[in-house]
C-alpha cells in the first residue's frame, strides 16, 4: 500500500500502547493441563519432538513448560503461516533462535498444496534422530514424533500436510481457525512411509502463566487466545497500534480510508460504514423513544481481526 509522505507527516501515531490497568489472559483450560501431563507420559516412545509457532510472533509466547519437560529429545522448530509473516529479517531471526539455543529451525506455510519447507522435514527430522541416542527405541525401525505448540499454530495442518506430501493422503486431524481444536493427545497417525514414520498430534498448550501484557496481546491478535477472554475492541486498538508503528498502511485501502488513521473508533466507523454493518438503538428524546441506526463498533472490529489474520492487511513481523 503506498501512502503519501504528506498524509504519513499528518498521521500523529502513539509511540506506545496503553494497555492500562489491564491483566493478561490466563486461559489453562483442564485438557491443556491434561494435554501437558499425557505429552510427558508419551516422551518414552518419542524420537523426535517437532514445536510448530506463529512465524509473526517466532519469540513470543514459546511455551516455557515444552524447554521445561520435553527438551530431552531432539528438537526441531517449525515456524508456520510464513506466508502472513515478514520474513525480510529471516537471518536475523534464526540467529537470534540459535543464541537462544534453537538450532534446528525451518519456515512453512502448511495450507499451501506444495510447500518446499514441509518436504525437508522429514529428512531433516531422520537426521536428527540418527545424530542422538534412542535407547530403548533402538530397536524399533519406525520413528515416533510428537508435534507439540500453542493453541492455533497449525499442528493439524502441518500433520495434514506430511501425509498430502509423503503418503499422498488427505486430512487425518480436523483443523480449525480457533484455538482449541485438538482436545487431547491422539493415537498415533502415519506421516511417511519410508522410512516408518507416525506423529502424535497435541493440544495447543499456553503457559499457565503469560510472561507480559504485551505478549498476551500478540498471542490474541494472532488467534493464539480465544478474542473474547481479552476483548474485540481492544485487540482491534492494538492491531491498529502495530500496523501504524510497522507502518503497514494496507488497511486504508482495504476499507477505503482517507489515510493513516490512529484513532481505532474513527477507522471501526469507517469499517463499519463500509461494510454496512449497523444496528439499531433506542434513543430517549424529549418526544418520546426512537430508534436510530448506529454503527456496529462489534462487527467491524470483527472483520478488521479475521481481514488481518487472513493476511489481507499485508504480511507482518509483530516481534
Amino acid at each position: 500500500m503506498r501512502v503519501s509522505r504528506a498524509s504519513l507527516g499528518a498521521a500523529a501515531f502513539r509511540a506506545a500502547f496503553d494497555f492500562g490497568q489491564r491483566e493478561v489472559a490466563h486461559w489453562f483450560p483442564g485438557h491443556m493441563a491434561k494435554g501437558l501431563k499425557q505429552m510427558r507420559a508419551n516422551l518414552r516412545k518419542v524420537d523426535c519432538i517437532i514445536e510448530i509457532h506463529d512465524a509473526r510472533i517466532p519469540f513470543s509466547g514459546r511455551n516455557p513448560l515444552f524447554q521445561e519437560n520435553l527438551d530431552v529429545r531432539p528438537h526441531l522448530l517449525v515456524l508456520n503461516k510464513m506466508d502472513l509473516a515478514d520474513t525480510s529479517k529471516k537471518w536475523s531471526i534464526l540467529k537470534q533462535l540459535e543464541r537462544d539455543g534453537v538450532k534446528n529451525v525451518l519456515f512453512t506455510d502448511c495450507l499451501k498444496q506444495r510447500d518446499d519447507s514441509v518436504k525437508k522435514i522429514v529428512p531433516l527430522v531422520t537426521e536428527l534422530i540418527h545424530s542422538a541416542p534412542r535407547f530403548h527405541r533402538e530397536e524399533d525401525r519406525s520413528y515416533c514424533l510428537m508435534v507439540i505448540g500453542v493453541p492455533n499454530v497449525g499442528k493439524s495442518s502441518l500433520i495434514n500436510a506430511l501425509r498430502r506430501t509423503n503418503l499422498k493422503k488427505g486430512k487425518a486431524s480436523r483443523v480449525g481457525g480457533e484455538p482449541g481444536i485438538t482436545k487431547a493427545v491422539l493415537t498415533k497417525i502415519q506421516v511417511c512411509e519410508r522410512p516408518l514414520m507416525y506423529l502424535l498430534d497435541t493440544p495447543g498448550v499456553l503457559p499457565p502463566k503469560i510472561e507480559n501484557i504485551e505478549t498476551g496481546m500478540k498471542l490474541a491478535l494472532c488467534g493464539t487466545i480465544l478474542d473474547h477472554l481479552v476483548g474485540e475492541d481492544i485487540i482491534a486498538d492494538y492491531l491498529l497500534f502495530s500496523l501504524n508503528r510497522l507502518q503497514r498502511f494496507g488497511y486504508v485501502e482495504k476499507y477505503e480510508l482517507e489515510g493513516p488513521c490512529d484513532d481505532i473508533q474513527h477507522v471501526l466507523k469507517c469499517i463499519a460504514v463500509k461494510l454496512g454493518k449497523t444496528q439499531r438503538v433506542k434513543a430517549i428524546t424529549g418526544i418520546g423513544d426512537i430508534t436510530i441506526k448506529m454503527p456496529n463498533y462489534s462487527a467491524a472490529a470483527y472483520d478488521f481481526i479475521r481481514a488481518f489474520r487472513k493476511g489481507e492487511l499485508g504480511k507482518v513481523m509483530l516481534d
